[in-house]
């Protein structure tokens, strides 16, 4: 069986690296890194190397999402669950993994979230220590992918690369933790008419992370457009924000662990307000939208050399 140590990286394209670059490190909290080869910019929210990417782009939307692997023997199970499913697999150079602080990695376009999703194990020298700044970020939290396609995306996530179900809030977005990563979800899948990103979350240390939050994202003119409120399905204390492309970013505290083995169940929740923000608080229309109509992940890309 797979198995995972986290959900561990992520690439976006926007559309102004500069104030993007300004935007991720003022507002939200993370730490530059450095500038890759094509003129990528890498940041980081923990201790390892880079975990946030941001490329220039015409239109705004997900690039990559990488999930780091418990070790190195873990290819070998994936390989084959890929090569039964009829999936492409694209090795990285080891030009690509130098830059990247990788000692493997390989990347997939997956087709039921319309993403390129990499599976990577780190260098043993990667890690660095971390001082957060305006936010004590804890951890890189999780991502989730919008697509028309939620059955057979779970079926994909579960079946083939063994994610395992936390829970399900109608038929409206299914939870998955990256197995035996004990954490409620590191991704999920949500119905929506195309493939885009629905957000990516940051992980934050104590509660007040949130409260402070708010005026921070009100001064730098960052729309907050659902909570501050309580997830029910996770037990998490939310902040849901756009960034300067419209592009949803969450920020939250708190979340139900699963033990490795004898976990519960999963929950089939009623599509209810009330298991969507035990608070009440209302949902802007722009959250979670992909930052419009032109953030679709179509065309997603897994060159080996360049991203």
């Amino acid at each position: 069986m797979i198995r995972y140590q986290k959900f561990g990286r992520v690439e976006i394209d926007v559309t102004d690296l500069a104030r993007s670059r300004r935007y991720y490190e003022e507002v939200v909290g993370l730490q530059y890194v450095g500038t890759g080869a094509d003129g990528e910019v890498l940041l980081r929210c923990d201790q390892e190397h880079h975990n946030f990417v941001l490329h220039a782009a015409a239109s705004a939307g997900l690039r990559c999402a990488g999930f780091m692997l418990e070790d190195m023997a873990q290819f070998e199970p994936l390989l084959a669950r890929l090569a039964q499913a009829d999936i492409e697999v694209h090795e990285s150079t080891s030009q690509a993994c130098h830059a990247r602080a990788q000692k493997r990695a390989i990347r997939i376009f997956e087709p039921t979230v319309g993403a390129t999703i990499e599976f990577y194990v780190p260098t043993d020298d990667s890690a660095r220590p971390f001082k957060p700044t305006v936010a004590r970020i804890q951890r890189l939290g999780h991502v989730v992918f919008n697509t028309p396609q939620p059955e057979a995306a779970l079926r994909f996530w579960h079946e083939v690369l063994n994610f395992k179900i936390s829970d399900a809030v109608g038929d409206m977005i299914t939870f998955l933790r990256c197995w035996p990563n004990p954490y409620h979800h590191g991704i999920g899948i949500a119905k929506f008419p195309g493939h885009s990103l629905h957000h990516v979350n940051f992980m934050v240390t104590e509660i007040d992370d949130v409260g402070r939050a708010l005026s921070r994202l009100r001064r730098a003119e960052s729309p907050i457009v659902f909570g501050p409120g309580r997830h029910p399905a996770s037990e998490s204390v939310f902040l849901y924000f756009l960034d300067p492309d419209g592009l949803t970013m969450e920020y939250s505290f708190g979340m139900e662990a699963f033990p490795e083995t004898f976990a519960r169940e999963p929950r089939a929740l009623p599509l209810r307000p009330e298991w969507l923000d035990q608070w009440g608080s209302t949902r802007d229309p722009r959250c979670f939208t992909g930052a419009g109509p032109n953030a679709s992940m179509e065309t997603s890309e897994v060159s080996n050399e360049h991203h």
